[in-house]
């Protein structure tokens, strides 16, 4: 069975992200992470391979610093890694990743696409549907469980209410939530394999698309920082905390 999980290099979340001139995330030199998300996709992607005899391809988009994500997803149980990187695709939105993307996947004969929910920094949540529709093959969506058969997967679909029974042919894309598993903490030797292994870097013109397909359809045209919220009220004296509290809820409508 050949695997194909998607994952993408975020600003590291104990670091500060900042904005260029031009109102794009810094990515190019900046200490990037393996989206947590995308572990999630991982960790389902090493447990399918192990039951079945698979091999995993690490693909992700990004400048080279971008890198890191897919040997992080190496160090974890995949078996190699692709890169889609070209100076051409800086400031891609998420339709146009989703292009590039597919096109990468199109050069293989995948069973399985895994991807994460959504990624902490766009967080549209479309890519991954947006892969499918392109590649024409059918979703089966924020799964919390996953059973597979020789031809089939069937997922357990997490819902507000609770779940749905899904169940689709392969080859298909799956997403997985943060319910599905618990990844694992890669070990020694996963790391050095990590750090060793051979990243197989695409430009554009490798998957045959002109700069006219990847052009953005978005543009960024103003950002400000959020309001920082306000210190907590500490009310020394229990006895006027009712009174505050209803004063409090009055304020916010809420009475």
């Amino acid at each position: 069975m050949k695997i194909a999980v998607l994952v993408k290099a975020v600003p590291n979340p104990a670091g500060r992200p900042e904005l260029s001139q031009d109102l794009r995330l810094k990515r190019d030199g900046r200490d990037g992470v393996l989206d947590p998300g995308d572990e999630h996709a991982v960790e389902a992607a090493v447990r399918i391979a192990e039951a079945n005899a698979g091999e995993i391809a690490a693909l992700s988009m990004g400048p080279t610093s971008a890198v890191a994500a897919v040997r992080r997803a190496i160090a974890m149980g995949a078996h190699r890694g692709i890169l889609v990187s070209d100076p051409l695709l800086a400031g891609a939105d998420a339709l146009v990743t989703a292009r590039v993307l597919a096109a990468a996947l199109r050069r293989e004969a995948y069973d399985l696409i895994i991807a994460g929910v959504e990624s902490t920094d766009g967080s549209t949540g479309t890519l991954p549907i947006t892969v499918a529709q392109l590649l024409e093959l059918p979703s089966a969506t924020f799964a919390r469980r996953i059973e597979l058969s020789a031809d089939t997967i069937r997922v357990e679909r997490q819902t507000s209410r609770g779940y749905s029974i899904l169940e689709c042919s392969l080859p298909c894309v799956l997403t997985v939530t943060a319910a599905a598993n618990e990844p694992r903490y890669p070990s020694f030797k996963g790391v050095v394999r990590g750090k060793q292994a051979r990243v197989s870097t695409l430009s554009l013109a490798d998957l045959s698309l002109t700069p006219s397909e990847v052009g953005p359809a978005q543009k960024v045209v103003a950002a400000t920082e959020l309001a920082r919220r306000s210190a907590g009220e500490i009310l020394e004296d229990a006895s006027l905390a009712p009174v505050r509290v209803v004063a409090m809820l009055e304020k916010a409508g809420v009475l």
